[in-house]
């Protein structure tokens, strides 16, 4: 995100049943990815004590495509109509 850019250009959630190392080892992967290839990305982290960094409807509308990397139950209605890629973490 920047001064000239202030919005992600990907939106990610993860999240895995217990909630807890692969939650988190998703999301660094991912950030460490988007790093390297100079992509901005923000994260929403599904773990056992809730959401982390929720992704807001402003976040959603801006993104250029969303990936979900989770074994959670996840809203996906509110991701209707952008380009999605969903796996499981």
């Amino acid at each position: 995100i920047s001064v000239d850019n202030p919005h992600y250009d990907v939106l990610a959630v993860t999240g895995c049943p217990t909630g807890i190392a692969h939650t988190y080892m998703a999301a660094e992967s991912l950030e460490r990815k988007a790093k390297e290839m100079g992509i901005s990305l923000k994260v929403e982290k599904n773990g056992t004590s809730g959401v982390k960094d929720a992704l807001t409807a402003e976040e959603i509308a801006h993104a250029k495509c969303i990936i979900v990397a989770s074994d959670r139950q996840v809203e996906m209605a509110r991701f209707n109509g952008k380009p999605m890629i969903q796996t499981k973490v």
